[in-house]
């Protein structure tokens, strides 16, 4: 009979092996240096600490991912990779991260991401939700500033490179709002920073809030 010990031992030892294996396999792996590692493994993996397993995120810090379209995703996660995009928020977190993402695992998390039913509208402030309602249909003519549905789509859903919007967090969207306005750090969104100009501190406020009320419809 196998004395106590040496039977602990044993099972201590099959269990480091079962564990290793699990961190070793591809279908359970945080290794984002392996290029065999499916996108779908990543982002349950990796990306759903910040951005929710479903890209529907619970911290304003982080954006909501679901339903947001591929070709902007992809964007996004090369320019960070490039370090093209160097706003705080993200390249504390996403430069490291999507460093050694190989083109074919980005074109996976784009598709997985995109394909997730998008976060519910959240109920916000009547005055601030029409003020933003205005602003995202009919622009600011004083201002010059085009309406946003020109680019995000009359429902917010996005087209192509233009993200879509519904739905986000509104504390996002005023900091990403800053940045186009404020910073060169989102080089790609030259167009965002001309626009942005236009834009008050409430007027940022107000879009936001009207974005967040609104359901992406997909």
């Amino acid at each position: 009979m196998m004395p106590t010990l040496t039977r602990l031992n044993f099972s201590l030892a099959s269990l480091a092996v079962v564990a290793l294996s699990a961190c070793s396999s591809t279908e359970r792996s945080r290794a984002l240096d392996d290029s065999n590692v499916k996108a779908p493994v990543i982002a349950m993996q990796v990306c759903a600490n910040c951005h929710g397993v479903t890209g529907v995120s619970t911290s304003p810090n982080f954006p909501h991912l679901a339903g947001q379209t591929p070709a902007y995703l992809t964007a996004q996660l090369k320019s960070f990779k490039t370090h093209g995009r160097s706003d705080p928020a993200g390249f504390e977190y996403m430069w490291g991260l999507s460093a050694r993402l190989s083109d074919e695992q980005i074109s996976g998390l784009a598709d997985y991401f995109s394909a997730q039913k998008p976060a519910a509208g959240k109920q916000a402030d009547t005055v601030a939700f029409q003020e933003g309602k205005k602003i995202f249909e009919s622009g600011i003519v004083s201002s010059s500033t085009p309406a946003c549905a020109t680019c995000h789509g009359a429902k917010g859903e996005g087209m192509g490179q233009f993200p879509s919007l519904a739905g986000q967090h509104a504390d996002y969207v005023v900091k990403q709002l800053m940045v186009f306005q404020r910073t060169d750090e989102r080089p790609e969104g030259s167009i965002m920073k001309n626009i942005a100009h236009g834009l008050s501190k409430e007027n940022m406020e107000n879009i936001a809030a009207y974005l967040q009320a609104m359901p992406l419809q997909k």
